[in-house]
């Protein structure tokens, strides 16, 4: 894809990447947020998005997105959380990634759920697990800082991705590519605080 292509459809692909991404940190705030600017004019939606601007859609995401947000903030609750969704988050960032372009063909929205798909299992296992290290520490303070910084960036990155697509799509890529190196970096550390326990497991045997 050229450059010309990307920023020609920008305001749709920056849509796609929001919903995706968003989806893997806060599904239910995402899906609250475009629904909501969709019914009040703020933002148009796809059409075979605008069931997110529908009243029961937009009160039943707004009723899961205030229990996520005291739910992520509880130490090793919000990680059982993050388990448990993992088989939401994903298929949801993915089924939106592909709607934004249902009207361009099955091809075209099949690529979108593939890489919608990807970019939220990316940014939901990178969440899960920064969580999980944070979660190590014995202070609850952490915890609540970056749950509060996931909500900030969700509330922000939606605004980009609506004012400023290009910026956003930029700004994806460097996040995908920060993600990876974290969770290298992440897996490592887990491994370093879990190989006492292998090793008293070991022994013990």
């Amino acid at each position: 894809m050229n450059a010309d292509l990307v920023i020609r459809h920008a305001p749709e692909l920056a849509l796609a990447a929001a919903l995706a991404w968003g989806a893997g940190l806060r599904l239910y705030l995402v899906i609250f947020v475009f629904g909501l600017a969709g019914a009040m004019g703020w933002w148009p939606l796809p059409e075979h998005l605008a069931v997110l601007q529908h009243p029961l859609v937009i009160g039943a995401a707004g009723f899961m997105a205030v229990v996520e947000t005291f739910a992520d903030k509880i130490a090793w609750l919000d990680s059982l959380w993050d388990g448990l969704h993992t088989l939401i988050r994903i298929p949801a960032g993915a089924a939106m990634a592909a709607a934004v372009f249902g009207d361009a063909g099955t091809a075209t929205a099949l690529a979108a759920a593939l890489l919608g798909g990807s970019l939220t299992a990316t940014t939901h296992f990178a969440k899960a697990g920064t969580r999980a290290a944070v979660n190590t520490s014995p202070e609850p303070f952490s915890n609540i800082a970056v749950s509060l910084g996931e909500d900030a960036l969700v509330v922000g990155g939606t605004w980009i991705a609506v004012q400023h697509p290009v910026l956003f799509l930029g700004l994806v890529a460097a996040f995908v590519v920060a993600a990876f190196l974290a969770l290298r970096l992440i897996l490592r550390g887990l491994r370093r605080v879990t190989a006492p326990l292998r090793g008293s497991g070991r022994d013990a045997q």
